[in-house]
């Protein structure tokens, strides 16, 4: 199967990086190179490093920039593009962006086990190495589940639905996708099964966080690609969920925060100033058109800073 995948705000993010020909960008989570080859398009004597941690998406990258001469690709994890950019003497950058979550490809592949839509192998690891979403199922307790599905999953029904997974694996190890959804099903009362949407959704995005520690990944990544803007630089984050626009959104906050003395002090004493400042101020959301052509894209939000 192909490495496809629809870039959500795809021309807002592309005009948002206001792409220099002589610049240097990072595309952090390159995935099938749709920003990567529009940012490529733009450069003259500039250089692009593309960043994946997925063996398939850095096939397929590599294979659609080959005739781009500014064209530089890595595997890794985007947390880890400050050490990468350096090692390649890739710094400092004029912008990075980030398309956080997982890809249409990784969705619509069974074999990744991504979805409760279709029967495979219960994995969900983005780089496809490291402990899987079926290590988890079948070897934590109920309460570590718990903790992981209601964190991660914002799921009022996360503890029946641990101690339905701690039930069902006594008889036999879960080891499909379809298997954990059905449990899943059976541990919800009968007015969630009734509700729009599958019962299982919040659990497999929970997992899929956890696996691929995506949250504490997006908050080293955001501090290193901001560590290595040029003043200027641009950051472009896309998010597809609360819980990573929450950071997202924290950390600019915090980056363009400037003096914090208290307001009845007749001159700044702490000597704070603001690091960046926000180019939208509440984040762009996609628009009527782009939601009818890709549904998936509801949840997304772009959120960009300039470094000062």
């Amino acid at each position: 199967m192909e490495f496809l995948h629809k870039p959500v705000l795809f021309d807002e993010t592309i005009e948002s990086l206001d792409i220099h020909p002589d610049g240097v960008y990072i595309d952090g989570t390159a995935g099938g190179g749709g920003h990567s080859q529009a940012i490529a398009d733009r450069l003259t004597t500039g250089k692009l490093l593309s960043i994946d941690q997925d063996p398939d998406a850095i096939k397929t990258v590599t294979e659609r920039l080959k005739s781009y001469s500014c064209s530089v690709i890595y595997q890794a994890n985007f947390s880890e593009m400050a050490e990468v950019a350096a090692s390649l003497k890739l710094t400092p950058v004029d912008g990075v962006l980030l398309d956080i979550g997982v890809s249409s490809y990784q969705l619509d592949n069974p074999e990744r086990g991504f979805s409760y839509h279709s029967d495979a192998p219960l994995d969900m690891r983005m780089s496809q190495t490291g402990v899987s979403a079926a290590d988890l199922v079948n070897n934590l307790s109920w309460q570590e589940l718990a903790q992981i599905i209601s964190r991660y999953g914002e799921d009022k029904n996360a503890r029946s639905i641990a101690k339905g997974i701690v039930k069902a694996r006594e008889e036999k190890p879960i080891e499909t996708t379809l298997e954990l959804a059905e449990v899943i099903k059976e541990s919800v009362p009968a007015a969630v099964r009734r509700e729009q949407g599958h019962p299982a959704r919040k659990t497999f995005q929970a997992l899929r966080i956890e696996v691929n520690g995506e949250l504490d990944r997006l908050s080293q990544g955001l501090d290193a690609a901001f560590s290595i803007l040029k003043p200027g630089g641009r950051l472009a984050v896309i998010t597809f969920h609360s819980l990573e626009d929450r950071i997202v959104k924290q950390r600019m906050a915090l980056w363009c925060t400037g003096c914090t003395c208290p307001p009845d002090f007749p001159v700044c004493v702490c000597g704070k100033k603001p690091r960046a400042e926000l180019l939208y101020k509440k984040g762009l959301a996609p628009s009527e058109a782009e939601l009818e052509q890709n549904p998936r894209s509801r949840s997304a939000r772009l959120r960009v800073c300039i470094k000062l």
